[in-house]
């Protein structure tokens, strides 16, 4: 596994994606193998939102199935 120092972080004030741990860990996203992937962490975050949505919403129907606000 890489050191820290070699890692890549996405800062969120900044916008800017980072090598190392350059920022405050409350504006680091991270950290990721790659610059690429880390200039894609809002996209995968968001990906992953949206999955962890449907997976509850998911649940909630299987836990209540006369549910139907729909």
């Amino acid at each position: 596994m890489a050191a820290a120092k070699d890692k890549w972080w996405f800062n969120l004030s900044t916008g800017h994606v980072e090598q190392g741990r350059r920022s405050a860990l409350s504006n680091r996203v991270g950290p990721y193998d790659t610059k690429q992937e880390a200039q894609a962490a809002l996209e995968l975050a968001a990906e992953r939102t949206a999955y962890w949505d449907e997976q509850e919403e998911k649940e909630r129907r299987e836990e209540d199935p006369w549910d139907d606000d729909e």
